[in-house]
């Protein structure tokens, strides 16, 4: 799933690209910027919203492990058959715990901020459009956007490897199928 991902970020990338540079005159295509920023924000909004319930989903699998392990679930759900010492798996799910946990900490909030810049930025190009707002009150909003989307890709990027990592980490300590989770 985190390839998947990361594939579908980096295609988000480059569409805002195409499109900033569209907007600029940087690239020249048979339509304007406004029609590319259209299906591009949609996207923007499709894989972030996937990126963030990623994370999300992450935290609350290892969370329910963990719940699990500090007996409030049945212990046939982790176990074929339950080990009398359950130390290093305590150790080891309280490390996920706080991965996971610092995975959706460390990206949510550039989600967010994405999401929030990128629509008020799609609203003020309407708002320009029609003549209602400068078009340097449009770019200000856009360039703050791009900058998040920058600095969250980076941050989506690493974070998106290590949670795979603690995704397969824990698989192969409890011996989940990959097909499962």
């Amino acid at each position: 799933m985190a390839y998947l991902l990361r594939a579908l970020l980096s295609f988000m990338l480059v569409s805002i690209i195409i499109t900033v540079m569209a907007a600029k005159h940087i690239y020249v295509l048979p339509f304007g910027h406004i029609q590319l920023a259209i299906p591009t924000f949609i996207f923007v909004i499709f894989i972030q919203a996937f990126i963030m319930f990623y994370f999300i989903g992450i935290s609350r699998l290892v969370n329910n492990v963990y719940a699990i392990l500090h007996g409030q679930g049945s212990m046939d759900e982790l176990f074929d058959k339950a080990p009398e010492d359950l130390t290093p798996y305590l150790k080891k799910v309280d490390r996920y715990v706080f991965d996971s946990t610092l995975c959706k900490r460390q990206t949510i909030p550039w989600t967010m901020l994405m999401l929030v810049l990128g629509t008020i930025g799609f609203l003020l190009g309407g708002a320009h459009d029609t003549g209602m707002v400068s078009k340097v009150v449009h770019a200000g909003v856009i360039y703050g956007f791009l900058a998040a989307v920058l600095i969250g890709f980076v941050r989506q990027w690493i974070y998106l490897g290590k949670s795979h990592r603690l995704l397969r980490e824990m698989k192969a300590l409890f011996g989940i199928a990959d097909a499962q989770m």
